[in-house]
């Protein structure tokens, strides 16, 4: 009963967060050019992820970026080929976090792209965060600090009672660092 109520509660506290979403216009990319001046991510740029010996490639949040327009319906067919291309591989993406009602123990948890801006304004990017289910027997921490999630990556649409998209991304997580 108990664990049914916060599984309720983290999914309601999820489905806020995501329909309410972030600031678009103030987050900005963590990645930088040469010159130290902030770009944004590329949609077009040659995707080319490092593998580790283990075979986990290494991607982060900009990898996942699609364009897709304020009033424009979500659709597989708006995310680029290799995107789609990393479902069912291993990889391994750093992010925080998203608060929840519970700090350890996490069976299921939201990786979001950053904290540098409350995750309450209007206008959140479903690219900027990844629905993680840990593997059976596997469970993560919550932290302030970045973490590295490693698992299984998948295109998983979760959908809130209106009809809105609230996530695209999943990942079974076998690790979290």
């Amino acid at each position: 009963m108990k664990k049914h109520f916060l599984a309720s509660c983290f999914i309601t506290f999820f489905g806020i967060s995501l329909l309410l979403g972030c600031d678009q216009e103030k987050r900005e990319s963590l990645s930088f050019e040469k010159n130290g001046h902030q770009k944004s991510p590329s949609i077009d740029a040659q995707r080319s992820w490092k593998v580790d010996q283990k075979g986990i490639r290494e991607i982060s949040f900009d990898d996942i970026v699609f364009e897709m327009n304020d009033d424009t319906a979500f659709s597989q067919a708006l995310l680029p080929e290799d995107v789609v291309s990393l479902k069912g591989q291993r990889i391994r993406i750093r992010g925080y976090i998203l608060p929840s009602f519970q700090q350890t123990g996490l069976t299921q948890f939201v990786l979001v792209r950053d904290n540098m801006e409350c995750c309450f304004g209007p206008g959140a990017a479903l690219y900027d965060c990844i629905v993680v289910k840990m593997a059976p027997g596997q469970t993560a921490d919550f932290s302030i600090r970045p973490v590295a999630v490693t698992g299984i990556f998948g295109i998983r649409e979760l959908k809130g009672p209106d009809g809105n998209h609230l996530a695209v991304y999943a990942l079974t997580g076998d690790a979290v660092q």
